[in-house]
């Protein structure tokens, strides 16, 4: 009965414990945030850890480069406006990458359609 019970408890500790088989993401040293605004803008931010040269990348579904910034290895942080009112709607693709990795995040641009209003008020 202890046998099995012991066995047990090895079981469901090596279950729940996490193996690293090397292909867990590695954590970068910086981390970056996007987003769309109703402005047809895209802000971006980038927050360093460590002393590591970084560069912004905006590129279209051709892969053809809209945006690159360079960000020296002594700006910790870094955050800039892209007014992409004058893009074509379409998907986008935005990277932050340094030599130890990448982030990547996909951008939709669309202009809403302008809709009239559909309330109607009636008096007697």
């Amino acid at each position: 009965m202890m046998n099995l019970l012991s066995n047990l408890i090895c079981t469901a500790i090596l279950s729940t414990t996490p193996v690293d088989n090397g292909t867990a993401p590695k954590t970068l040293s910086f981390d970056a945030s996007a987003y769309v605004t109703i402005n047809n803008q895209i802000r971006v931010a980038v927050e360093k850890t460590a002393l590591e040269p970084v560069v912004v990348l905006l590129r279209d579904k051709n892969n053809r480069v809209m945006f690159q910034q360079f960000v020296g290895k002594k700006e910790q942080k870094y955050a800039v406006k892209l007014n992409v009112a004058e893009l074509p709607d379409g998907q986008y693709e935005l990277e932050v990458k340094s030599k130890e990795g990448s982030i990547v995040k996909e951008v939709n641009l669309g202009s809403e359609p302008v809709e009239a209003p559909t309330r109607l008020v009636v008096m007697n």
